[in-house]
């Protein structure tokens, strides 16, 4: 009957396997869903929506180089589609190709300059390219075309934190706190920019408050601990660092030893057999 065939695809028509694909996008099983792409793709190849959404499901598993060649389909068929450019500029960043990412942001902002994606993926790779200025600029143009998410406000207010303008990285992650009141990572960098300014009572305050709903966010631990050796509370502060090592034993002994904070504690044994200095 016509049901059972139904079981195995063969009578389904592209619409459906399209929403069944779809589906598997929502449900985040990226893998499931490339296989019904490309069940669609052999009955129509040019099929702008699939490709798109193809090489989006190939970039989330990290086949970087399949996802470009379903991007170059897409854009060969319509060469001004700007989520195909950008999604492109993000799997040839992956992939280490810098400069090709550039320009592929360069042409999704001309193809469609109210897109808002391409400012901020050109922002986050000026700034990885330690070009701080400039990326606060491309930064700033991703959150006047769209004010409504905050990622592109949490990285300027990082980006400004980078460039020792820590008032204003403040005053830019209060904002996003007012706006966006369950936005964790604002309100972390809120704790570390008033650590950097000095102000390590109200920081650890953040940190507790973070800390009350994630107990175990090693980060959070962390930026605690150094701010409990700025104001001297020495045994708090080497107990949170201990707990940070037990977790990312690695990392943390290399935040550690780099930490100007942490120099007084150079003579500590405590402090020395933790990070192994």
């Amino acid at each position: 009957s016509d049901e059972i065939m139904g079981l195995f695809g063969s009578k389904k028509n592209p619409e459906d396997l399209k929403h069944d694909a779809m589906s598997m996008m929502e449900k985040n099983q990226p893998k499931a869903a490339i296989s019904l792409f490309n069940k669609i793709l052999k009955q129509n190849e040019s099929d702008e929506e699939v490709l798109l959404n193809k090489g989006l499901a190939l970039n989330q598993i990290k086949k970087y180089s399949d996802a470009i060649t379903c991007f170059d389909k897409l854009i060969e068929i319509d060469p001004k589609n700007a989520q195909a450019l950008n999604n492109r500029g993000i799997s040839m960043a992956e992939n280490g190709n810098i400069q090709e990412a550039s320009e592929c942001y360069d042409k999704a902002i001309e193809a469609d300059p109210r897109y808002a994606a391409s400012y901020f993926n050109k922002g986050v790779l000026l700034d990885k390219l330690q070009e701080h200025e400039n990326a606060l600029t491309a930064l700033e143009k991703a959150i006047a075309v769209d004010s409504r998410k905050p990622n592109a406000m949490v990285y300027k207010g990082i980006v400004l934190g980078k460039l020792k303008r820590h008032e204003e990285a403040l005053n830019c992650f209060q904002n996003i706190c007012k706006k966006y009141p369950n936005n964790q990572d604002a309100f972390f960098q809120k704790g570390v920019q008033l650590a950097e300014l000095g102000r390590h009572e109200k920081a650890i305050a953040v940190f507790d408050e973070i800390l009350k709903k994630y107990k175990d966010n090693v980060n959070v631990i962390y930026a605690k601990s150094r701010s409990c050796a700025a104001l001297d509370k020495i045994p708090e502060s080497i107990e949170l660092l201990k707990q940070a090592i037990t977790k990312n034993p690695k990392i943390i002994r290399n935040w550690a030893k780099d930490e100007p904070i942490f120099t007084k504690l150079h003579n500590n044994d405590k402090f020395r057999s933790l990070v192994k200095l």
